[in-house]
């Protein structure tokens, strides 16, 4: 096991998804321990390793967010109540990831370090967490996965969530994406398509397009529409962002609640859509395996295209849950530096390269996935614009060690940094904080007074990288 690997992970969520929902649906929590080996064989999981005698041409590329899903709101990875078939078959088909991380803990600042590869602070409009105006984004001369795949070839396309700038300045077809037709802001109304100060906000392209049917439908048909297209020429690039689960908490033909929201944005009501007087468990449990759905239709879409064998498929959150989510047993949710609002659900398909049932216990977080697909594609980064992530590729095709560096994390008033499985973490009171993962995801058990040259030297790498990054405007 390599100084990276986190067996808790492996206790809590290494494959034994039956035992361990039978457990919290009793009460009990987490599973005694038991032989990681064991537990994945029951689930059909192995150790991953690289399948490196495959080859194939360069990939179609799928790459799926959910908005605001939690760690554990995938019954492959624990939850006791939340049925997501597709998605658990997506990860039997190729590699579960238990130690992945998004890029910050809140949407847009993640979606900023997934478009371009780089910490959220490179840039200004990583600064805000999240975008809430039209002051700042993401900068049409940055480059971006988009950009860059274009420039190799590619064709590229972005459906469902930007949330990294508004018109007229900032666009996905202003920074690298051929065809865009989604939303530009962090939130809106599921059928009305309002967001918080009551503009309309569904554009195909820089125009508005009127389409007031459930949204998660609307981008569902788009995306199916577009990777089961006969003719597209060249290899393709679809950033699918789906806004579900996050709030308002509206299933389908929840028209009722949907109205009166409306009706409270259109009475000048800016926290409508926070929607903090609505939801339950129930209903998230209908958001959680809608989204599931949606992403299976997609998927056979792709299936019939019949270019499933060379599309890599990557699955994940923008941060972590939010009030409703099953984050069991992380700490924190959404917001926070603490797993629960850091750690996300993350599964990669690739049929031609890599084989079904693995498991992977290997820290990565989004930047990683921004140089992974940019090497699959056969190209790099721009070198005025060095990345932050580091590529998958080696790793995933080729059976390389992965690479030991540290995962760094920054929001206002918290900071955190992983190394191996030892986590530094300092939260809104200020205090530094030293958590060893591999016993303690939950982070309960302060090791800084007993390890303080550890903490020290944790803490003297944060301030390293912070000195390099944009100071958060005063």
């Amino acid at each position: 096991m390599s100084s990276n690997e986190s067996p808790l992970s492996r206790r809590a969520f290494g494959g034994a998804v039956g035992v361990t929902a039978a457990a919290a649906a009793v009460g009990l929590g987490a599973p005694p321990a038991q032989a990681a080996e064991e537990r994945h064989a029951a689930a059909g999981e192995r150790e991953f390793r690289a399948a490196r005698d495959r080859r194939s041409r360069r990939p179609n590329i799928l790459f799926i967010l959910g908005d605001d899903l939690g760690w554990a709101d995938l019954s492959s990875y624990g939850s006791p109540h939340i049925k997501t078939p597709n998605l658990d078959r997506l990860a039997r088909q190729g590699v579960r990831f238990t130690d992945a991380y998004s890029g910050s803990a809140t949407c847009s600042p993640t979606r900023f370090s997934l478009y371009t590869g780089r910490y959220p602070a490179r840039t200004r409009g990583g600064l805000a967490e999240p975008i809430a105006d039209r002051s700042v984004g993401l900068e049409p001369t940055h480059p971006t996965l988009a950009s860059l795949l274009k420039e190799a070839g590619y064709s590229t396309a972005l459906i469902g969530k930007w949330h990294a700038g508004h018109l007229p300045d900032y666009s996905p077809t202003k920074s690298g994406w051929d065809e865009f037709f989604g939303n530009f802001g962090g939130a809106l109304e599921y059928y009305s398509k309002l967001g918080p100060g009551g503009e309309y906000d569904l554009y195909e392209g820089d125009t508005a397009y009127e389409d007031l049917r459930y949204y998660t439908r609307i981008i569902t048909e788009r995306a199916s529409e577009f990777v089961g297209r006969e003719h597209h020429g060249k290899p393709w690039l679809l950033n699918l962002n789906y806004t579900t689960p996050h709030w308002p908490w509206i299933a389908e033909g929840d028209t009722e609640e949907s109205a009166e929201i409306v009706r409270r944005i259109e009475a000048g009501d800016g926290r409508a859509l926070w929607h903090q007087d609505g939801g339950s468990v129930e209903k998230y449990r209908q958001l959680v395996e809608d989204l599931d759905r949606s992403v299976g239709e997609v998927l056979k879409a792709l299936k019939r295209s019949g270019q499933e064998d060379d599309t890599l498929v990557v699955f994940s959150s923008d941060n972590g849950g939010e009030r409703f989510s099953y984050n069991w047993p992380l700490s924190g949710n959404k917001a926070s530096l603490q797993e629960g609002g850091i750690r996300v659900p993350n599964i990669a398909r690739w049929p031609a390269r890599l084989e079904g049932g693995q498991v992977s216990h290997v820290p990565v977080f989004s930047p990683d996935w921004t140089a992974t697909l940019l090497e699959v594609a056969g190209t790099r980064p721009h070198r005025a614009y060095p990345l932050d992530g580091v590529s998958l590729a080696g790793y995933l095709l080729r059976g390389e060690k992965p690479a030991q560096r540290d995962l760094f994390w920054r929001v206002r008033g918290e900071r955190a940094l992983r190394r191996g499985d030892w986590k530094y973490y300092r939260g809104r009171a200020g205090r530094d904080q030293l958590f060893n993962l591999a016993g303690d995801v939950r982070e309960q058990a302060d090791k800084a007074a007993v390890e303080p040259v550890r903490l020290a030297e944790l803490r003297a790498a944060w301030e390293k990288t912070d000195a390099g990054l944009l100071p958060y405007p005063v």
